[in-house]
């Protein structure tokens, strides 16, 4: 598989606080990239050092096997992007925007490219409209439309569903899997919406206060024979000596908080049988993907959250 962009060892210190701290990944060409993590967890920052937005403190970036310097806009030319809430001139039409943003990235368009640009994204209908009667949803997707105009390779999207009713949440998720499927992009996605990103993403990452905890395929993350049980009884210490004497010592994962065992998910009703025929008072069994541990970990406060291998 080639690799689109090979990030490596970056970091970012806003004066004494560190945003990002020597995070590396790779996107491959085609990838729809999840970057999963807490408002707050360093994706926008990283997001802006790929785009040149801001300089970053250390660290190196890749774009198709070359280096990018500062100040190089070569991946910028082959690269769209929606960071926060795309601006438009609202008193203008969808039509106008497009043109004139076409315009500013020095590339010659027709009036037929700019309409097949708007039918993608489901606003042919409205390319007369002001931009200002349009919903947040409408404009998300306007903004996709100016972040295609010059036919980039890869599409960065920051929080492109913020904001959004069930309706465009759904429009914008379809419209992504567009971009991979039908136009063959690229798609860097950041967000903070796990079930978003499972549904999207073929590959992802997960980071917490600027570090990677997990990254790979997300069909490898989320198979059930690696899936994490968390058991909470009456009595956890007693319980966690039995399984520990018991064929499920192996299973157990070191825990501050419940009893966590990571197994595959067809042993879940065995093991309750086991605890039941040992007198325990069960208060609850949750079986979780892997990805749902980190993310629940990370939004719940743990004070130590360590990386699995698969």
């Amino acid at each position: 598989m080639d690799i689109m962009v090979d990030v490596r060892n970056l970091s970012k210190k806003f004066h004494q606080f560190e945003a990002v701290k020597n995070l590396s990944f790779t996107v491959n060409k085609g990838d729809v990239y999840g970057f999963l993590g807490q408002n707050g967890a360093g994706k926008s920052t990283t997001l802006r050092m790929l785009l040149n937005l801001i300089k970053p403190t250390g660290g190196e970036i890749y774009f198709l096997g070359k280096k990018i310097e500062d100040g190089s806009n070569e991946l910028l030319q082959q690269t769209g992007a929606i960071i926060e809430r795309p601006d438009m001139y609202k008193y203008l039409s969808a039509y106008d925007n497009l043109n004139i943003f076409a315009k500013l990235s020095g590339i010659k368009v027709t009036k037929k490219i700019l309409m097949d640009q708007l039918e993608m994204v489901g606003l042919a209908d409205r390319y007369k409209d002001n931009v200002k009667t349009f919903s947040q949803g409408m404009k998300q997707r306007m903004g996709i439309a100016v972040a295609l105009v010059h036919q980039p390779k890869l599409i960065i999207l920051d929080e492109p569903t913020n904001g959004l009713d069930p309706q465009g949440i759904a429009d914008m998720r379809n419209l992504i899997l567009r971009l991979s499927k039908e136009m063959g992009k690229t798609v860097i996605v950041s967000s903070h919406l796990l079930s978003e990103i499972e549904i999207i993403a073929n590959r992802m990452i997960i980071i917490h206060k600027g570090q990677k905890i997990e990254e790979g395929e997300v069909a490898s993350l989320l198979d059930p024979a690696n899936t994490l049980v968390e058991i909470n009884t009456t009595d956890n210490n007693s319980t966690k000596q039995y399984l520990q004497t018991s064929k499920w010592g192996n299973y157990l994962q070191e825990s501050n908080r419940n009893i966590k065992l990571r197994m595959n998910k067809t042993e879940v009703p065995q093991l309750i049988s086991d605890l039941s025929s040992n007198n325990t008072n069960l208060l609850s069994v949750q079986p979780r993907h892997s990805l749902e541990d980190y993310f629940l970990s990370l939004t719940n406060n743990d004070t130590h959250v360590e990386p699995f291998t698969n």
